[in-house]
C-alpha cells in the first residue's frame, strides 16, 4: 500500500522539529527546569533540544545561543515580577509578592541576578526590567517610609530586605530560624519590625 506522504515530507525529515507545538515554551522549560536542579552553568543547549525533543538546531533557532536563551529567561522572570508587584497593597505586601516569586519561580530568579549571564542591551530585557523596578519604586513611594528625605535610599532598603530574605531562603540558609514557619508571614513580621509607620 503506497505512503500517504508526499515525496517532499518524506525527504524533510529535519522539519518535523519544528512542528513540536510551543517549542519556545518547550525549551524555555526544559532549561529552567536544568537550571533549577544543577544551576545555570549546566545549561548546554544541545542536552535541551534532547530533552525537549528537538533537532538539535531548534534552541539556536529560537534564541541565536546560551547567552540569548538566558536572556530570554531573565526577561520572563522580570515580567512575572511585575505581574507579582501590580496592586500591591502596601509596601509589607509588595515584599512578601517578592518573596512569593522568588519562591515560586527560583530558576528565574537565580538568572535574572547574575548579570554576567546576560546581554544586557536587549529591549526584550530592559523593558520587562523597568516595568518590575516602576512597580517596586510605586510600592515605595505610596509607603510612609518612601515619603521620607530620600525615597530612593528607602526603596533600596525595601527591596534589600525582600531581595535579601528570598536569597537566604533558596539557598536554605535561613531552614533553622524559619524552620516550618510560612516564609511569607515571616517575611512579614520582618518587614513590621523595620518598616513600621509612624501611625502603627
Amino acid at each position: 500500500m503506497p505512503s500517504s506522504q508526499t515525496a517532499d515530507q518524506r525527504d524533510q525529515p529535519d522539519q518535523r522539529p519544528y512542528h513540536h507545538g510551543d517549542l519556545r515554551r518547550a525549551i524555555l522549560g526544559a532549561a529552567l527546569d536544568v537550571i533549577a536542579t544543577d544551576g545555570p552553568s549546566a545549561l548546554s543547549l544541545r542536552d535541551l533540544a534532547r530533552r525537549a525533543g528537538v533537532s538539535h538546531a531548534a534552541p539556536a533557532h529560537h534564541f541565536k545561543d546560551r547567552t540569548g536563551l538566558l536572556t530570554a529567561i531573565a526577561a520572563e522572570g522580570y515580567e512575572l515580577l511585575a505581574t507579582a508587584l501590580a496592586d500591591a497593597d502596601d509596601l509589607r505586601d509588595a515584599g512578601v509578592r517578592y518573596v512569593r516569586f522568588a519562591t515560586g519561580h527560583p530558576a528565574h530568579f537565580q538568572v535574572m541576578f547574575t548579570p554576567e549571564l546576560l546581554r544586557a542591551n536587549d529591549l526584550e530585557l530592559t523593558t520587562a526590567k523597568a516595568l518590575a523596578g516602576e512597580r517596586l519604586r510605586s510600592a515605595v513611594s505610596d509607603a510612609p517610609a518612601g515619603r521620607g528625605p530620600d525615597p530612593r535610599l528607602a526603596g533600596v532598603a525595601a527591596w534589600s530586605l525582600a531581595h535579601g530574605f528570598a536569597t537566604l531562603l533558596l539557598s536554605h540558609n535561613l531552614d533553622g530560624p524559619v524552620g516550618d514557619q510560612d516564609p511569607e508571614e515571616v517575611f512579614r513580621t520582618l518587614a513590621g519590625m523595620l518598616f513600621q509607620s509612624k501611625s502603627s
